[in-house]
């Protein structure tokens, strides 16, 4: 019996990166510049409270450091994408990194929305005297410099897309890549934005309290306005925890794309998929693994092509079975050559 030797061909056509995220550069440079306005900002609220003897101007710098930290998530699981973009431990890239640091920045704006709730319920059945003239004056500069950080935020949000390339190749368990047109979400920038807009938000909400309170002597809106607040932020950090967390457990099968490469896949009316799993690999692009059935079964380079242009796909992997009693290698040679027959035997997802 002769020995089996190893392949020796060119393999570069059927191997590729599997990197799909959008470049975020302007996107993490934009952040990291947030972070240090937001650091200068705590500590000028710091020392103006102790300078003082405020202590909301000491609670407000210490919240502002909880949205440096939030923020500063946001940086760091932009470097780590990029630091690990090449990385071939990730199957599908490291983009989930982004989606991880969103889910962490919104897990902290909801302790955030916590302790404003908590400290404002304590004004209540406990008011103590308020400085309004000096929280007037920082409340207002908060404002500005948060509008500023928007400004900046906004600015970085990227509309790149995740390019790819379809690969041609004849074997049944195929690989390809499409091109995701459409606009690429960044939940990791849109954690860090709203971690900005929560306190640009409770800061006009205290800027109104604090001419009430100054003006008519209504203490009493300071801490509402307090609740009022913590609503906001803890909506707006469900909002996100819903979205990163969907993505992060690949629970997106009721996307509108599955059904359209369900039809485009059986649009012969022999070919039936018989297992398919869609997962994000960027935020507007998704890897599609499906597994299909027919009696007369195309090459898996005939199925790939049928996917291609679908916005949305950015890889894909064919599996081709050929049903019992079916006839194999009906389409052409090269068909045969690609088509393998597999045994059907029970599995679960």
């Amino acid at each position: 019996m002769q020995p089996r030797t190893a392949h020796r061909h060119d393999l570069s056509a059927w191997q590729h990166a599997h990197n799909f995220a959008a470049d975020r550069r302007s996107a993490e440079r934009r952040t990291w510049i947030v972070v240090g306005i937001t650091l200068v900002m705590m500590v000028g609220e710091i020392a103006a409270g102790w300078w003082w003897h405020s202590m909301a101007l000491l609670a407000d710098g210490w919240h502002m450091g909880t949205h440096a930290v939030g923020i500063g998530v946001a940086g760091v699981s932009y470097w780590l994408a990029r630091r690990w973009s090449g990385d071939s431990r990730f199957s599908l890239g490291p983009w989930k990194v982004e989606v991880l640091g969103a889910y962490t920045s919104a897990m902290l704006l909801m302790v955030v929305a916590g302790l404003v709730a908590f400290e404002s319920i304590a004004r209540l059945l406990k008011p103590e005297p308020v400085s309004y003239d000096e929280s007037l004056w920082v409340a207002g500069i908060g404002l500005v410099v948060n509008l500023v950080c928007a400004w900046l935020l906004h600015g970085g949000h990227d509309r790149g897309e995740a390019h790819g390339h379809e690969h041609d190749h004849g074997h049944a368990h195929g690989h390809g890549h499409g091109r995701a047109h459409s606009h690429d979400h960044d939940l990791n920038l849109k954690a860090a934005y709203i971690h900005v807009l929560a306190d640009a938000a409770t800061s006009v909400l205290a800027i109104g309290a604090l001419l009430a309170g100054k003006v008519a002597g209504l203490w009493v809106l300071d801490p509402m306005v307090g609740l009022v607040g913590a609503t906001l932020i803890a909506q707006w950090s469900f909002a996100l925890i819903r979205d990163s967390s969907r993505i992060l457990l690949d629970r997106e099968m009721d996307d509108p794309l599955v059904a359209k490469v369900r039809q485009r896949l059986e649009s012969d009316g022999d070919t039936q998929v018989a297992d398919l799993h869609l997962s994000r690999v960027s935020g507007s692009g998704f890897a599609v693994h499906a597994t299909l059935v027919a009696d007369a079964p195309k090459s898996a380079d005939t199925y790939r092509e049928r996917l291609r242009g679908l916005s949305g796909v950015a890889h894909v992997s064919i599996e081709v079975n050929l049903c019992p009693g079916g006839e194999q290698g009906a389409a052409s040679p090269q068909d045969e050559r690609a088509t393998h027959t597999h045994h059907p035997r029970p599995h679960s997802h």
